[in-house]
């Protein structure tokens, strides 16, 4: 948690509004001026570059806290391979590889 108070320490905006602007950008794929005018739609008035700056100063902090908390892939894994027979004839090889 400290990283994330640090990142919101200076903005002078409510927490909601940045969090609701970053996911906005995130989720949604939307352009930093289209979400300006959907916020001034609902009375919030923020320029996109402030919105960039938002957004590249907080989403490092998103994907270093989803990295923590994704799972860790198996130690073991298998690989199979299998020749594939197309028209009566026999065509190369296919490779399939699984965790165990």
């Amino acid at each position: 948690m400290p990283l994330i108070r640090k990142a919101f320490k200076r903005l002078h905006y409510p927490v909601d509004i940045i969090a609701q602007c970053v996911r906005g950008d995130l989720a949604y794929a939307l352009s930093l001026r289209n979400l300006e005018e959907m916020l001034v739609e609902r009375g919030i008035t923020v320029d996109h570059s402030t919105l960039s700056r938002w957004v590249h100063r907080l989403i490092p902090l998103r994907v270093k806290r989803y990295r923590r908390s994704k799972p860790a892939v198996g130690r073991r894994w298998r690989r199979d391979e299998t020749d594939i027979k197309i028209k009566g004839q026999w065509r190369g090889s296919v490779a399939l590889t699984e965790k165990i």
